[in-house]
């Protein structure tokens, strides 16, 4: 890995976990749904004028590759997010990323069930850490004035919706490039919260802070924006379990970060990073020997 890689992989490791605690001052303004619909569609134009300048073809061509859109948009994209903003809107945001993160697990126990890959020691201490990790935040929730043990529910939803993803992302025969589908997963899953939220929430009042206006420029330019565009530099150049590293980190960045907004982390939550990162470590390492 070169100086440019590395500072890639420290910029993303950041913007992903410090977007945990700007979401949370985003929902002090906004509804979840709204506030997800708005910033996504915002991303997805953003990604669109980039990449267009780019000279990356940025519209689909087919119904096979429309099919793959709309088919991977629905857990990798309106799944994970659109659930995930719930659980952040019920929960401390360091407490959403630890529950967030723990999604590399739930990745690994649907190839084990579904597509006859090997239970191994490793995967056994995996699933073993995040029950652990979930029951101290359990705990944890179902004692605290401010939480809210639903809260817990809706993340792991998130999570499971983010795992499905990826694993028939891995399995599917794309033919259209991955900066296209990614402009058009959240493009559309945009819209379709977009419609949720018009549903089910009140519209959303323009008249905030200028701190608000700072949180919708994050949220659009650099966690829709700038962080997609340095995953997939880095996903091209660096081996999977190198550019995967950084996950480990995010849950530790976003329970960190979470203090300057007035949240601090208990002594169970503590422990609960611990349990996700050795249970993320153990999945990404090298799985050998089969229970």
């Amino acid at each position: 890995m070169n100086a440019r890689q590395l500072l890639g992989l420290v910029l993303l490791t950041l913007m992903w976990g410090l977007n945990w605690p700007v979401m949370k001052l985003g929902l002090r303004d906004w509804s979840p749904l709204w506030f997800r619909a708005i910033t996504m569609a915002g991303g997805a134009l953003a990604l669109l004028i980039y990449y267009r300048r780019q000279g990356i073809p940025v519209l689909p061509r087919g119904k096979a590759q429309w099919r793959s859109v709309v088919v991977l948009g629905l857990p990798n994209v309106m799944g994970w997010h659109g659930l995930s903003i719930i659980g952040v809107s019920l929960l401390p945001a360091g407490r959403a990323a630890i529950l967030g993160f723990t999604m590399p697990v739930f990745t690994v126990l649907l190839a084990v069930l579904f597509y006859g890959e090997r239970f191994t020691r490793r995967l056994a201490l995996a699933v073993a850490a995040v029950l652990v990790a979930i029951a101290l935040l359990l705990w944890n929730e179902l004692n605290a004035l401010a939480g809210n043990p639903a809260g817990i529910v809706w993340m792991q939803a998130a999570a499971f919706c983010w795992a499905l993803g990826t694993v028939w992302m891995q399995r599917a025969k794309l033919t259209l490039a991955p900066e296209t589908l990614v402009i058009w997963m959240l493009g559309l899953s945009s819209i379709a919260i977009g419609v949720l939220a018009a549903s089910t929430e009140p519209a959303p009042s323009w008249d905030f802070s200028p701190a608000m206006w700072g949180v919708l420029l994050w949220s659009v330019l650099l966690n829709y924006g700038a962080a997609q565009v340095i995953w997939f530099a880095m996903a091209r150049a660096l081996p999977a379990s190198t550019s995967a590293m950084s996950v480990t980190a995010v849950p530790i960045v976003g329970i960190l970060s979470s203090i300057f907004i007035g949240e601090w982390p208990s002594w169970q939550d503590a422990l609960a990073v611990v349990c996700v990162v050795v249970a993320i470590s153990a999945v990404l390492l090298r799985r050998d020997h089969a229970l």
